[in-house]
């Protein structure tokens, strides 16, 4: 590692001097978090606690690095305090709400530096946002006498994290609540954070996969390769793998929704591409679809809407727009959408398969339109293999400093924070450790029919450099073959 344990012992946080507004809105749902400044370190002397007693645990889906988050928190509140008490609650937020736990230590966790996966204490997708659920967390945390509560997870971890460090704090409870932001989708950063972990890993294990597709395709000469890719809420990780292998296609949800195309539009855009690469003799491809596409077409969207409301109010009525939409998709999407709901009744998005409905409805199109050449393809979801992977270089790093960041935090007393490194571009001995205010990070949002408090999604910038460039080599990667071929991530 890059990071040096004992120099957490010369150096002392400090307000930072840029602003982390909170809204109104924030301000009166987390009082006491909302009045938190940024955090940087700079040279000074922090004095060894006698004794630490923290609890960590892994949130949500697994990502790259976890396991270096805890092996950087317990090296460093090792540094901080002379006994440390290091708690791994077991299958994530439902593992402290019920008091389920594994003492974690030295000779545990040497066996899982560098080494992927949350296998460790594994993780789960419960919340801890009821009364009931912050009750039980609370005694849980005054029984053992935690010092800390570290919560490694994504955007809905994080605004748990939020929430039980405010309580701690309105309540008097002497543990601060400090969140690590993971997530492979890569919507979990601001102006703070930069990326989240496993994100790296993530792309790179999937490009190495598209890499090899596309050698595949281009060797055959005969097959379309349409790949669905993670990242339901965002296009992150297909913006990524795109620049890394320069694909035949790549859609981008957020520039489907900010161009209002139908799904009419993007069946006619991959026509007129098979159309114009089989003119060229070039019956073969690879395109790249985001998991959640269909939920950032607009009229899908509507469609979708109107399903839910028809089933809540005991009505099979479309309006004629979706009416007209719902019977040109095929007849095994159609039944899908109707029949597969989840336990509140409403359509379950993630279960539809975007990457068949494209294909299907592509080849229904060049039917229409009596193409004559060749069109072959297959499906395929690139997903589980990129989060549990071992972490690449740089994601064992990163994470082993965002560990060794939280147990500064925590032997500071700091609370309602969440860890992130700046200059992530440059060697690692030149990240800016900074710290930011849960609060600050947090927005208003409809779920459920309610507004709720929770940390911002960051969506794909349209007019962000990395946009911009795909936006300038795409085309040229229509008329042609520009593939890429990454090799597999490489250790020492």
């Amino acid at each position: 590692m890059n990071f040096d344990t004992h120099a957490l012992l010369k150096t002392k946080f400090v307000d930072l001097d840029e602003p982390a507004p909170v809204l109104p809105e924030i301000q009166s749902i987390l009082p006491h978090l909302s009045k938190r400044r940024p955090l940087k370190l700079i040279e000074g002397v922090t004095s060894r606690r006698k004794e630490l007693k923290v609890g960590v645990l892994f949130s949500g889906g697994q990502a790259s690095g976890g396991h270096n988050v805890i092996a950087g928190l317990f090296d460093s509140l090792h540094q901080l305090a002379e006994q440390v008490t290091l708690y791994g609650f077991l299958g994530g937020p439902i593992g402290l709400i019920l008091g389920n736990y594994k003492i974690l230590t030295r000779e545990l966790l040497d066996g899982y530096r560098d080494q992927g996966g949350f296998d460790l204490l594994g993780s789960g997708r419960d919340k801890v946002e009821t009364e009931e659920q912050i009750a039980q967390s609370k005694r849980v945390v005054q029984k053992l006498g935690l010092d800390g509560l570290v919560i490694i997870g994504g955007d809905d971890s994080n605004t748990n994290a939020a929430f039980l460090g405010e309580e701690f704090e309105a309540e008097g409870i002497p543990c601060s609540v400090i969140g690590v932001p993971k997530t492979i989708d890569g919507d979990l950063k601001n102006a703070f954070v930069e990326t989240s972990f496993g994100f790296d890993t993530a792309t790179k294990t999937y490009s190495a996969t598209i890499g090899n597709i596309a050698r595949d395709a281009l060797s055959a000469g005969k097959y379309y390769f349409f790949i669905k890719l993670m990242g339901r809420a965002a296009s992150h990780i297909v913006l990524e793998c795109a620049l890394k292998t320069h694909p035949t296609l790549a859609f981008i949800s957020e520039e489907v929704e900010a161009e209002q195309w139908k799904l009419s539009d993007l069946i006619d855009q991959l026509v007129n591409l098979i159309e114009q690469r089989s003119a060229a003799g070039k019956n073969y491809g690879v395109i790249l679809i985001p998991e959640g596409i269909v939920e950032f077409i607009p009229e899908m969207k509507q469609l979708i809407l109107e399903l839910n409301r028809s089933l809540s109010d005991a009505q099979e009525e479309l309006t004629p727009e979706s009416q007209q939409l719902f019977e040109s998709l095929p007849l095994s999407f159609q039944k899908q959408i109707k029949l597969e709901r989840d336990p509140h009744g409403n359509v379950q998005v993630s279960k539809i398969e975007s990457d068949r409905l494209l294909l299907e409805m592509c080849k229904k199109e060049l039917k229409v339109r009596s193409f004559k050449g060749k069109f072959s393809a297959q499906p395929l979801f690139l997903g589980y293999e990129g989060r549990s992977a071992r972490p690449s270089p740089f994601d064992a790093t990163y994470t082993y400093a965002l560990g060794l960041l939280a147990g500064k935090c925590i032997a500071s007393e700091k609370n309602g924070y969440m860890v992130g490194l700046r200059n992530l571009n440059q060697p690692a001995v030149q990240w800016i450790p900074v710290v930011a205010p849960l609060a600050s990070l947090m927005v208003l949002e409809e779920r459920k029919g309610k507004m709720k408090a929770v940390i911002q999604k960051a969506l794909v910038d349209l007019h962000g450099a990395q946009f911009k460039k795909f936006q300038s080599l795409r085309e040229g990667w229509q008329r042609g073959d520009h593939f890429l071929y990454p090799d597999p991530i490489q250790f020492t």
